[in-house]
């Protein structure tokens, strides 16, 4: 079983669990506090690991995961084509670089599907191809959204059509999958697999339309997992950290120029005059530093999702980040708003000083 912070942060809980149990139990006299926590979190912690390391047979279960075309979900693809499930991957351009290396690379159980998320004909074609060569009477696995996309930039300098984009896609196209092939996924009683982020759980600046449709995906797997309970079927959330760098999704410095002289360009005179050419450059800086910043390897998001989809008893949530990343969003989900905006200008300050080094 590999470690992993979420793992390191479930025993910390027991641990706590296990210490107030202790307490109690020394106040009332029947065992001392010290005997009484190391036994209940040797018990507790024991328990735990014993069922996360519980996994159920993959060989011939079928998985449909979206987003296929590069980043996460083409690396995933072939990894769960490796360990023996039936994989469905569906790409943006079905006859794109992407997909023909998942034919090259992949077995006869990987087969590629033309689906754009937010075309609900592409959508319902996909889902009748997955029907037809699935045996009869079977269901999937698990579903993995995954497909996704990200727009930086200042909320004023950002066009409303941009703003919609990234919901249109990364939410809205999400749950259009998730209701087109849900019937198939409670027949298995299987399992769904929303891809949200780190900025579905805290904000930052420039990052606006990304985050409100990341905050939405959390809502909604949320609620579906509540409703889903009875069918046997668990819903699962990825908050991957910055993989930017490991990805190839991002655009290049030259890329990003352009990006923002065009936020900028679109900007009115009263505006250029309100923000100025120093604003204008920390956008610029926040955008570049956004992918050379961003994680290489992305093997801890691929064991993630590994682990959502093989656990008997898969966790609500799992957060492939660095450990920073995890103390930021915990202050953000757990301080008061100021506490965590200095933190974050803290480490703005900071981060721009070791650019200057």
């Amino acid at each position: 079983m590999l470690w992993t912070i979420d793992k390191v942060v479930r025993l910390m809980f027991w641990g706590g669990v296990s210490a107030l149990l202790a307490t109690v139990l020394s106040v009332l006299g029947i065992m001392s506090c010290v005997l009484a926590f190391t036994t209940l979190w040797l018990f507790t912690a024991s328990m735990y690991m014993y069922t996360a390391n519980m996994k159920e047979p993959v060989v011939g279960k079928a998985v449909v995961v979206t987003g296929c075309d590069s980043g996460f979900g083409n690396t995933l693809a072939l990894h769960l084509d490796k360990l023996g499930f039936k994989v469905f991957a569906a790409c943006l351009h079905a006859e794109g670089e992407g997909a023909q290396h998942l034919r090259q690379e992949g077995s006869i159980n990987l087969h590629v599907l033309q689906m754009d998320v937010t075309k609900q004909d592409q959508v319902d074609k996909a889902a009748e191809e997955v029907k037809r060569l699935l045996p009869k009477g079977c269901g999937v696995w698990g579903l993995v959204n995954n497909a996704g996309v990200c727009t930086l930039g200042p909320v004023e300098w950002v066009s409303l059509e941009s703003f919609r984009r990234d919901p249109e896609v990364n939410i809205f196209g999400l749950i259009a999958v998730t209701k087109t092939f849900l019937p198939l996924v409670r027949r298995a009683k299987g399992r769904v697999v929303n891809v949200a982020s780190v900025a579905g759980r805290m904000s930052a600046r420039f990052m606006g339309p990304y985050c409100i449709s990341k905050y939405a995906v959390e809502g909604f797997s949320d609620a579906l997992r509540q409703e889903m309970y009875p069918f046997g079927v668990d819903v699962c959330i990825l908050e991957p950290g910055n993989f930017a760098n490991g990805t190839f999704l991002f655009a290049t410095d030259e890329k990003v120029e352009q990006e923002v002289e065009t936020l900028w360009a679109a900007l009115d005179d009263q505006r250029k005059e309100d923000y100025g050419q120093l604003y204008c450059k920390k956008v610029e800086g926040f955008k570049k530093n956004f992918r050379r910043k961003g994680a290489k390897d992305i093997s801890p998001v691929i064991n993630a999702f590994t682990e959502a989809l093989t656990q008997t008893h898969p966790q609500d949530r799992y957060c492939p980040m660095e450990p920073r990343m995890y103390a930021v969003a915990f202050i953000s989900n757990h301080f008061p708003a100021w506490v965590y905006d200095g933190v974050v200008r803290l480490l703005a300050v900071l981060l721009l000083k070791k650019d200057e080094v």
